[in-house]
């Protein structure tokens, strides 16, 4: 490898807006994300699932009388 061409390699810390701090590997010393694996909602569970469709199909027919 050439050198002065390639830029630093650093171990950063990762800090989320939850609060979870974790280590990775970048060309920044320090990294800010506003979503993490232990807060997104596809990882936590806490997504909306799809049976509250159900419901929309309720709706529909109870506002159009069907």
């Amino acid at each position: 490898m050439k050198d002065k061409i390639h830029p630093k390699y650093y171990e950063a810390k990762v800090r989320c807006n939850c609060g979870n701090e974790f280590v990775a590997g970048s060309t920044k010393e320090e990294i800010t994300v506003e979503v993490c694996s232990k807060c997104h909602p596809f990882y936590t569970g806490s997504q909306k699932l799809l049976l509250e469709a159900g419901g929309r199909v309720e709706k529909f027919k109870k506002k159009y009388n069907m």
